[in-house]
């Protein structure tokens, strides 16, 4: 009887391009998934990945294995995941990928109280700033704001529209004065955000009476984290550009001053976002329980 698990592994590896992410959706070390393609590529006695330091790429006659039991085995998974439905109860693991601040103020709080009522759908949560395709990574959802979501793509929406704000802490104010456009963000000193997807740094966007306007700001510090952004401003090293929600608290008690207001951009908020193919009743469950609260009606 021919044996499939390599084929499992090899598929995986030619699938998000990497050992190492590959072993980690696997729940195995990469020497062993290393050595389990290598022992198919010894069954088949075809060379099936070129292998560098850097990368990992299918051979022509991996390409071709490739088509054939890729496909195969994303389907052989998904009915897998049904099936067990089957026993009454939802089961599976459902990966998320989102930001990180996604995943601090809105995913882990809704499911947090949720988890203990379906002890059998694990549930996965990368945080990742980049822009990925959730059905080529093997995300079952992706969490972004509203306008970065890919039109085939249903979504739902998990948070109001986000309001960014530029801070900056009481000191840092001590010793430089307060923006009042934008354009006199060229003589402060900017935390910057890099985003993997995006290369540069992340432009700060503004908008007043219908006018937008980007600001190409520069500074000594850049992280690709928006909390160490916040840290950044909080200990005086600069202006932070961030979401209002993300300061709020810091904002009220002090730490934080914002300035720019009336030049503050709005963009759509967070959405949680799956591929057709890809429902399933856990699927469904976990989306619900991520899904924008109801406005409380006040009578």
């Amino acid at each position: 009887m021919a044996r499939f698990d390599d084929l499992a592994a090899f598929a995986a590896v030619v699938r998000v391009g990497s050992f190492t992410r590959a072993a980690a959706q696997m729940g195995v070390t990469q020497s062993a998934l290393s050595q389990t393609v290598r022992s198919l590529e010894r069954r088949l006695d075809l060379k099936l990945l070129n292998r560098t330091t850097r990368s990992v790429s299918p051979t022509e006659a991996g390409e071709r294995l490739y088509r054939t039991v890729g496909p195969r085995f994303v389907a052989i998974e998904a009915e897998l995941a049904v099936l067990g439905e089957l026993r009454g109860k939802p089961v599976g693991t459902i990966r998320i990928t989102a930001t990180e601040h996604a995943v601090r103020t809105l995913i882990w709080p809704r499911l947090l109280p949720w988890l203990p009522k379906y002890p059998d759908i694990k549930v996965e949560i990368s945080s990742d700033n980049r822009f990925i395709d959730i059905v080529s990574e093997r995300f079952d959802i992706g969490v972004r704001l509203g306008g970065d979501v890919a039109k085939d793509m249903i979504a739902v929406r998990m948070a109001p529209d986000m309001r960014l704000v530029v801070v900056g802490s009481p000191g840092y104010f001590r010793r430089h004065p307060r923006p009042r456009v934008p354009q006199d963000l060229t003589g402060h000193d900017c935390i910057g955000m890099r985003l993997p997807s995006h290369g540069g740094l992340l432009p700060w966007e503004f908008k007043r009476r219908g006018k937008s306007l980007n600001a190409h700001v520069s500074g000594r510090l850049v992280f690709n984290s928006s909390e160490m952004v916040v840290a950044a401003a909080m200990s005086g090293h600069g202006l932070a550009w961030v979401p209002d929600d993300a300061v709020a608290e810091h904002m009220a008690k002090g730490r934080l001053v914002s300035v720019l207001d009336d030049w503050s951009q709005t963009f759509p908020g967070y959405h949680a976002y799956y591929a057709t193919r890809s429902a399933s009743p856990a699927l469904g469950l976990v989306v619900e329980a991520l899904r924008q609260e109801p406005l409380q009606r006040v009578d």
